[in-house]
């Protein structure tokens, strides 16, 4: 056997799969070993693995939502992503997260990251930028544009004014410390999320009237 034929598991190292997909892919046909040995061993041509892995990488899609009470716009951009995937004649897959913007431990966050690290696929879509992360979407942009993924942003539109960007900002760190805060029953700590909750009316109220200032 020449070094061209390569077994089971270092296809799915080269792939980026695990050993179990390969098999699921041989049983559906979408991926027939080259090779086997009278002892069922797999061989696989590697050069058809590597020119099989610049072509058929999918399009990830990834959509998310803060809370359980959003259920129905996360189910919204599901079926915005795959109508604009299919559109494009695109194979996709949808990974969802149900979490902050700020968090960066999401399954689906951390599952995203790794497929781009390993160049797993070769195009991003998004609903809009923010459904990634409410901070840091330029790096893991930067981190696709190096491994030449694309990044396909459905919903541009109008850039949001600095003082709805602002409030935004300010809610989601405040929802983020609430939710962190909720849980203990000191009363300091109650004293502390009642404080954050008066900070964050005073600064919304400022920044709805600078924004009112501003349109008259």
């Amino acid at each position: 056997m020449t070094d061209k034929f390569i077994k089971i598991g270092a296809a799915a190292k080269l792939l980026g799969v695990s050993i179990d997909t390969l098999r699921k892919w041989e049983l559906s046909g979408e991926l027939i070993p080259d090779r086997k040995s009278q002892a069922g061993t797999r061989f696989y041509d590697s050069s058809k693995l590597i020119n099989l892995g610049d072509v058929d990488n999918s399009t990830i899609c990834y959509a998310r939502v803060s809370s359980h009470d959003q259920k129905a716009d996360l189910d919204r951009q599901q079926a915005m992503l795959e109508a604009y995937c299919a559109a494009k004649g695109w194979k996709f897959e949808i990974i969802k997260d149900l979490g902050s913007g700020m968090n960066y431990r999401k399954k689906g966050l951390q599952k995203l990251l790794e497929k781009i690290l390993r160049k797993q696929t070769k195009r991003l879509v998004l609903t809009h930028k923010d459904r990634l992360l409410r901070f840091g979407a330029e790096l893991v942009f930067s981190f696709c544009e190096l491994q030449g993924i694309e990044i396909v942003i459905i919903n541009k539109g109008e850039q949001p004014s600095f003082e709805e960007e602002l409030a935004q900002d300010v809610l989601e760190i405040i929802t983020v410390f609430s939710a962190r805060l909720y849980g203990s029953r000191s009363k300091k700590h109650k004293k502390l999320l009642l404080g954050l909750q008066e900070e964050l009316d005073q600064v919304v109220r400022k920044i709805d009237n600078n924004a009112t200032r501003i349109q008259n």
